[in-house]
């Protein structure tokens, strides 16, 4: 990332927007501001933003819906800002792609510090390319020789277990839902998320110190689970 970012907002509320307008760019970003669905998936198209930032409750479509067709053809940091504060809303979102989810009312300081942490995933992504390991603190994985070691002692991971690692590394900072994790590791829809929690518990057992105080793994509570590796 070369310079300021540019964040692409879809608001229709005129306050709100206003108010997101000029506290990103206080804040040295550049915005871009969109009032509809289709003022924004064209803005997105020819301006591509670094991050978005997304109402659901837009006048002439579901933001959920213009979300799934972006994520068709971009992998872009997409942060939810919405009035929808329920919890099957929010799964419904992180499970169709967005990175986060932010509940109006809101503080600035907060979603400021949400887009902060899209940042720095958009910067570690751009570094760990063509990497052949992943380090932090204790943690390594070997991706060419699919070796996992903590504490530089090698631990034996099952199949399932590496690919789910290699799923949480490759989301890092971003919730992963139960049905996301399901769906990408076993193949189909609709899992139990008792089996999700006990499968998580197992590979904390092998990965983290503290399995009370896990470093890696967290859980987000009756959503799924995120890597942190900061």
């Amino acid at each position: 990332m070369n310079g300021k970012l540019t964040i692409l907002v879809i608001e229709d509320d005129k306050y709100i927007s206003h108010f997101i307008n000029i506290s990103l760019k206080n804040e040295n970003y550049n915005v871009i501001m969109a009032s509809t669905a289709a003022e924004g998936l064209f803005l997105f198209s020819s301006h591509q933003p670094d991050i978005l930032l997304l109402d659901l409750g837009l006048p002439d479509r579901d933001g959920t819906d213009l979300l799934r067709e972006i994520r068709t053809f971009s992998d872009v940091p997409v942060l939810i800002v919405s009035a929808r504060g329920q919890e099957k809303e929010k799964i419904a979102a992180l499970d169709y792609g967005a990175n986060d989810y932010i509940t109006k009312p809101f503080h600035m300081g907060e979603l400021l510090a949400r887009i902060r942490v899209a940042e720095r995933t958009l910067l570690k992504a751009q570094t760990d390319k063509g990497d052949d390991t992943f380090t932090c603190d204790w943690l390594m994985v070997d991706y060419v020789k699919r070796r996992v070691f903590v504490a530089e002692n090698e631990i034996h991971l099952t199949p399932t277990e590496y690919k789910t690692l290699l799923l949480l590394i490759a989301n890092r900072r971003k919730v992963l839902t139960h049905n996301f994790i399901i769906r990408q590791v076993w193949g189909y829809e609709g899992g139990d998320s008792k089996s999700v929690r006990v499968f998580m518990a197992n590979l904390r057992r092998k990965l983290e110190k503290d399995t009370t105080h896990p470093r890696f793994i967290l859980t987000e509570v009756g959503v799924g689970y995120r890597f942190a590796d900061e």
